[in-house]
């Protein structure tokens, strides 16, 4: 029987090395950065849907969040490239998400919310005369 190969020798090494290394998958610093990839792809999903469903707030602290574990990423020994990489990702994401949401509110969002203000200051909506004359008919009708 031949002996295995060399390429297929070092394929396994290769892979009992990264099994057991300190940012291999029994640790959290692997199992951190693949459950945070949810985030990449729900801010992906999110670029589907129109700019008014946006929080600005919550897309800000995602920026936030990311930015301060990209840092943590970076200086934490061993250096977790993966979360970085992770963060990086969902840095530029949410920057996307804000910049649709300032977009679309420096154009469109800006009215909405004046119209808003406008029709809650006026008070609740009052019937039009037609409709004011159908009711007016519909109790002398009873009578």
């Amino acid at each position: 029987m031949a002996a295995p190969s060399k390429a297929t020798t070092t394929l396994a090494h290769r892979l009992s090395a990264f099994i057991n290394s300190p940012t291999g998958p029994k640790t959290t610093h692997f199992w951190g950065p693949v459950a945070n990839w949810g985030f990449v792809v729900a801010g992906l999903a999110d670029m589907k849907k129109t700019p008014d469903l946006i929080s600005p707030n919550m897309t800000t602290a995602m920026c936030i969040y990311s930015c301060l574990f990209m840092r943590f990423a970076w200086m934490v020994q061993p250096r977790n490239y993966l979360l970085l990489a992770c963060h990086a990702s969902n840095e530029t994401v949410q920057l996307f998400q804000l910049s649709r949401w300032y977009s679309w509110y420096s154009t469109e969002g800006k009215a909405l919310q004046v119209q808003k203000e406008a029709a809650a200051a006026a008070g609740p909506p009052t019937a039009t005369p037609a409709a004011q004359a159908a009711a007016s008919a519909a109790t002398s009708a009873k009578k």
